[in-house]
């Protein structure tokens, strides 16, 4: 085995919080190393047109926007690479972490922005679609379906939220509760209840997205009695959750019920000092990219600070 690349901060993860940590490492002296992970750019390579990130007064494409992260993170000197960060141990200074389940590297500091992934129902229009009126981001994307008809699925405070977000741009919400009873807080479900244009479905399924490019309606089905109807609309929001991108640091680094990673309050230290976190691994409230950059840019000035305390 050829000797181990020794990095001063590694960055894992390319999403907003990677890339700005990135730009901030970079410009700090730390020669950061980024590793993309699975889906370089993050959740923003799903989402279509992004229109709430300040400085884009156009809007701008999620993909193009993370490629103009990207790039200037590499005009600043970040080292960016392609692979994945597949192992880490964090029980000894330098870290180590392993690329690709291939070769081991060291690194003084590690920033993690390894981000969350929406959960899916799995169905096999629900992937055809997406992006064409499928979406898990209404906050992102429910703005494109003003005046129209839609659909949500979920029934935690996220759904209820995104719903009561929907209803004020869209004329009609339809609600799709897969079981007798929400789980949302009291104060959500009745404010969802008590909005006129919100449609709530107990006990149903959503079965098929219908639509050959995009979306036109969706057949749902009641789950007690098994009766099926087509309900016409432009769009499909799943609000079932996240999943935070942290198994990784299993049993290393401290974590909610949920798993996404703790850190100091209005800081991005985790319970291992040297590891920093930042990004939607660890936020589970807003989970907006311009948020997440702003974590990115915290994480990078903590690592600057705890490197340069190293040496001194």
């Amino acid at each position: 085995m050829s000797e181990n690349e020794k990095v001063h901060c590694l960055i894992i993860g390319s999403g907003p919080a990677g890339y700005t940590a990135a730009i901030y490492a970079s410009r700090a002296n730390l020669n950061p190393v980024l590793y993309q992970g699975i889906q370089p750019g993050g959740q923003l390579t799903i989402t279509t047109e992004v229109e709430n990130y300040p400085g884009y007064p156009n809007g701008i494409m999620g993909p193009q926007m993370m490629v103009d992260f990207e790039q200037q993170a590499q005009r600043m000197g970040a080292d960016i690479r392609w692979g994945m960060v597949t192992k880490v141990d964090l029980s000894q200074r330098p870290f180590k972490a392993e690329i690709d389940e291939e070769k081991w590297i060291e690194a003084d500091a590690i920033i993690i922005a390894t981000g969350a992934s929406a959960k899916w129902l799995g169905l096999p229009s629900e992937e055809r679609l997406n992006g064409h009126g499928v979406s898990a981001c209404a906050v992102c994307d429910g703005f494109f379906f003003k005046g129209q008809e839609v659909a949500i699925v979920g029934a935690g405070d996220t759904a209820c939220e995104e719903a009561l977000y929907l209803s004020k741009l869209c004329s009609t919400v339809h609600m799709l509760v897969r079981r007798g009873e929400m789980r949302a807080s009291k104060v959500m479900q009745d404010r969802v209840l008590k909005t006129a244009n919100i449609k709530v479905y107990w006990n149903t399924d959503p079965v098929e997205v219908l639509g050959e490019h995009k979306v036109d309606s969706m057949r749902i089905r009641n789950n007690q009695t098994g009766e099926e109807t087509v309900v016409p609309l432009k769009a499909f929001f799943v609000a079932i959750g996240h999943k935070p991108n942290s198994d990784l640091f299993t049993g290393m680094l401290d974590m909610d019920e949920q798993g996404y990673l703790i850190t100091q309050p209005g800081s991005s230290r985790t319970n291992i000092e040297g590891v920093f976190a930042c990004g939607d691994v660890q936020d589970k409230i807003y989970r907006q990219a311009v948020s997440a950059a702003g974590s990115g840019c915290m994480a990078a000035l903590d690592a600057e600070r705890y490197l340069g305390a190293l040496e001194h």
